[in-house]
């Protein structure tokens, strides 16, 4: 099985390679602090993106299985994927 993160803010997608979990620390942290810059890398080469977040704005983390065998899928997971929102 091939997962794919996609982070959506405010409307628009961005999908990005493994690991997320620093980077989802990083906007957590942003948007604790009030509003911050978080460089946002691309899913392939490239300088990535940098989105200003901030407190009240809509983000959904969920994950994309873009392959592999449909029996490997977890019956907890039938929609294929998993998302978190934060809204600060």
């Amino acid at each position: 099985m091939t997962l794919v993160h996609r982070l959506t803010v405010d409307g628009r997608d961005y999908f990005l390679p493994d690991p997320v979990t620093e980077l989802k620390q990083q906007v957590l942290d942003a948007i604790r602090a009030g509003g911050g810059y978080v460089n946002i890398p691309p899913l392939r080469g490239g300088p990535g993106i940098d989105i200003l977040f901030s407190p009240g704005m809509p983000v959904t983390w969920s994950q994309i299985d873009v392959g592999g065998d449909l029996s490997d899928r977890d019956d907890n997971r039938a929609g294929g994927g998993t998302g978190d929102e934060i809204v600060l």
